[in-house]
C-alpha cells in the first residue's frame, strides 16, 4: 500500500506530526461526557501508529497536551493527566514489542513525580528500538521550545563557552526538541480547524499541512491514507522555483539505479 501510494515520489514521508483535535466535540455529538472523547482519541493512536508503519514512516509526533491546555477546567486537566499516565503504563510494553521507541517532549516539571518516573521508565524500556519513533508532545508549546533553546544558548554565551557570532540557524535547531530527528514532512490536524496552535513552530516551517474535517476519534486508516495521497501529490519547493524542482527531478530520472542508491 505504501509503495503504491508513494509511487516514484522524490519526497519520502519520514516524519508525520499530528494535532489531534475534536475529542470533546466528538463526545458532545454523541451525548457523551468529554472524557469519553479523550478515551476514544487515545485508542485511535494505535491505528495511527499501524498506518504509519505501513507507510514506512520513521517518526510520528502527536500533540497530546499543549502548554495552554492547563487553562482548561481543572477536572478535565486531571482527567487528561490520568489518561496520559494510563496510556504510558498500558502501551509501553506493546510499543516495545513492536520495536517502537517512545519519546516525550515538553516541560515535565508540572507533572507528578509518579508520572515523571513512568515516562522515564517507558523511554528507557524502548530506547534501543529502531522500527519507529513515537513522540508525545505533552505540556509542550512551540514558543516554549524556542524560548527554552534561547535560554540555553544565552547561558552558554554568558559562561564563555559560546560566542554570539557562532549562533546561527543550524546551532539553534540543534538545541530544539526533536533535534536528532528528521523535521516533519507532513502535519495533520483534524476537526476542520486550520491553524497549528503553537505546535512545533520552528520545525513546521516547510512542512506540508493537511486539514481533515473529521474529529480525531474518527480519523481511521482510510483517513490517513487520504492524507498520505494528498502529500505525495504535492511538490515541495523549499524556497526554490518550480523550474528548479523540475530540473532536479529530471536529473534524478537520468541517474542510474546505482547512483540513486548511493544518494
Amino acid at each position: 500500500m505504501a509503495e503504491n501510494l508513494a509511487g516514484d515520489s522524490a519526497q519520502p514521508l519520514r516524519h508525520v506530526a499530528v494535532i489531534m483535535d475534536g475529542n470533546n466535540r466528538w463526545a458532545k455529538a454523541r451525548g457523551l461526557p468529554g472524557h469519553e472523547g479523550h478515551i476514544a482519541g487515545a485508542e485511535r493512536v494505535r491505528d495511527l501508529v499501524e498506518s504509519c508503519r505501513r507507510h514506512r514512516v520513521e517518526v510520528v509526533t502527536l500533540f497530546a497536551f499543549s502548554s495552554e491546555n492547563w487553562q482548561r477546567p481543572a477536572l478535565e486537566v486531571t482527567g487528561l493527566m490520568s489518561l496520559f499516565s494510563s496510556y504510558i503504563k498500558k502501551e509501553a510494553k506493546a510499543l516495545n514489542e513492536q520495536g517502537v521507541r517512545l519519546r516525550v517532549i515538553g516541560e515535565r516539571s508540572r507533572f507528578s513525580s509518579r508520572l515523571q518516573k513512568r515516562i522515564a521508565d517507558a523511554e528507557a524500556l524502548t530506547a534501543d528500538n529502531r522500527e519507529m519513533t513515537l513522540v508525545l508532545a505533552v505540556d509542550y508549546g512551540g514558543r516554549w521550545d524556542i524560548v527554552n533553546t534561547t535560554r540555553k544558548l544565552a547561558q552558554q554565551a554568558v559562561d564563555g563557552g559560546l560566542a554570539v557570532d557562532d549562533i546561527d540557524e543550524t546551532l539553534f535547531e540543534q538545541n530544539l526538541c526533536l533535534n536528532d530527528l528528521p523535521i516533519p514532512d507532513l502535519c495533520i490536524r483534524t476537526a476542520g480547524e486550520q491553524r497549528i496552535s503553537n505546535f512545533l513552530l520552528w520545525q513546521l516551517a516547510y512542512s506540508e499541512l493537511y486539514f481533515a474535517e473529521c474529529y480525531w476519534p474518527d480519523f481511521d486508516v482510510a483517513a490517513f491514507d487520504a492524507a498520505a495521497v494528498a502529500y505525495y501529490q504535492r511538490q515541495r519547493r523549499f524556497g526554490c522555483s518550480q523550474e528548479q524542482m523540475e530540473a532536479d527531478v529530471t536529473e534524478r530520472e537520468l541517474e542510474s539505479p546505482r547512483d540513486r542508491a548511493r544518494a
